[in-house]
């Protein structure tokens, strides 16, 4: 019998693409799940299948030159099976997204608040456009665009980055769906603005019970609504842990070079940033067994092996990852002048 509260289920995703350089394993077996009111971040480097997870969620990443195995439900219903009428009826009703890029996103020739008002009655046939409107200029009010009514006739290119970003997100909330994918959501906005939107997103989950996945390069934005989160590297999750596990015992290298990244007010300012070695991997022909191998200082002849994402702690315990160090091993690895963080002067496999 599943469970009531659980409104996502990805169980062995995988995402290829074929292009003229080979086959491009985007995505390689992920898995995990995502209950209701829950804030799920996503984490990694660019080209970490982030994204792709995201956008194959709404089947936005159909085409001739892709392929998908695996199976994702969401409240029952298929998606990579789904037919194309079944997915226009999900997407922005009961799963929005919040894309990266609002100028791709947004049609230049329609006004903002036109644009926000369709999506309500698409998915609204019993509202008039009068209301729908009000709808919309109330949403736009509530994500910080100021003087919503005269903005809401204004154009794309009349608004600056961060305020088309706004008009985004109002939109992906003007339906209150069920769950919301936020990828990159606050990229674009200054401080002020990034807290606002995230009390934002908080609020929905309180308000609606409704489900967050948030897709984020910013672990300082990770940090202040997550419950839990995933770290993904070449296509693949090697971390899962609640927020808590993640950043105060993290288990995976990939995870200690993000965070010993991260600039911190109590370290010297004179020392340059540390950063994780190397590149990442290529996915058309990706590294033999762990994915982060040849960046890691700290692998070893096991690590040809594809390592599972497995509990490697107490028995019982939900955090899970890819690495064939022992706790023990990771722990005292992991300590880099008394902060975690990735060794880096460490010589650099091959």
């Amino acid at each position: 019998m599943s469970d009531p509260e659980r409104l996502l289920e990805v169980r062995d995703l995988r995402v290829c693409f074929q292009t003229e350089g080979g086959v491009v394993k985007a995505v390689g077996g992920v898995s995990f799940d995502v209950d209701r009111g829950e804030v799920v971040a996503i984490v990694g480097e660019s080209g970490s299948g982030k994204s792709v997870t995201a956008m194959t969620l709404m089947g936005l990443t159909r085409s001739a030159n892709a392929s998908f195995q695996g199976s994702a439900r969401f409240e029952g219903t298929e998606l990579i099976a789904a037919r194309e009428d079944q997915l226009r009826r999900i997407r922005g009703a009961r799963i929005a997204m919040i894309f990266q890029d609002p100028m791709s996103s947004l049609n230049p020739v329609q006004r903002v608040g036109e644009q926000i008002v369709e999506q309500i009655r698409v998915h609204d046939h019993a509202i008039s456009k009068r209301a729908a409107g009000e709808r919309a200029i109330t949403l736009m009010a509530r994500v910080g665009i100021p003087q919503a009514r005269e903005r809401a006739r204004s154009y794309p290119h009349e608004f600056s980055g961060g305020m088309r970003q706004r008009a985004m997100i109002a939109m992906a909330l003007s339906c209150s769906p069920s769950l919301l994918i936020a990828d990159e959501p606050t990229t674009a906005l200054d401080v002020t603005i990034q807290a606002q939107i995230i009390s934002e997103l908080k609020q929905l989950c309180e308000e609606t019970g409704a489900a967050v996945i948030l897709v984020s390069h910013d672990l300082g934005v990770v940090a202040d609504i997550a419950d839990r989160v995933l770290v993904m590297y070449g296509g693949r999750i090697v971390e899962q842990a609640t927020l808590d596990e993640l950043f105060y015992d993290p288990q995976h290298p990939y995870t200690w070079g993000l965070l010993g990244s991260i600039a911190r007010l109590d370290r010297d300012r004179t020392q340059r940033l540390p950063a994780i070695a190397g590149m990442p991997p290529s996915l058309v022909n990706p590294p033999e067994g762990c994915h982060f191998r040849p960046r890691c200082p700290h692998a070893f002849e096991r690590c040809t092996q594809v390592p599972g994402l497995d509990s490697r702690l107490a028995q019982g315990s939900g955090h899970l990852d890819r690495c064939w160090l022992s706790p023990e091993q990771k722990r005292k690895l992991r300590s880099v002048e008394g902060v975690i963080g990735l060794a880096s002067d460490e010589t650099v496999i091959a």
